[in-house]
């Protein structure tokens, strides 16, 4: 009894760990510019918002993101920019976790850019 309940224990400090080294670190960050052609809040149990722009002249160079809940003045932007030329401040993590969004990039800042 007292393995099982050690190895229990020692299978969550894993599960955990895991979790929290894809949710708190980053792999990259950056910025990237576009055309903001589409921003959407979609899903049946968990609502994300998802997002794309265009950065070239046709819909082949496009880059898909998500943003968090949490990031209320990104959204706010991102829904006002709608067909405008933005700038998105970006962070990427290792791998996507399902209730957060779609993507792996995630939306920390908006600019709007001028052309």
């Amino acid at each position: 009894m007292k393995f099982l309940i050690k190895t229990f224990i020692i299978l969550l400090i894993i599960i955990a760990g895991i979790f929290s080294f894809i949710y708190f670190v980053h792999y990259s960050e950056g910025v990237r510019a576009g055309k903001l052609v589409k921003f959407s809040n979609k899903g049946v149990l968990f609502k994300t918002w998802e997002g794309e722009i265009s950065q070239g002249v046709s819909d082949a160079q496009t880059f898909v993101f998500s943003v968090e809940d949490n990031e209320k003045q990104a959204i706010e932007d991102l829904n006002r920019l709608q067909g405008k030329f933005v700038k998105l401040h970006y962070y990427e993590r290792y791998k996507t976790l399902f209730w957060l969004g779609d993507t792996k990039y995630f939306i920390t800042k908006v600019e709007e850019e001028k052309n």
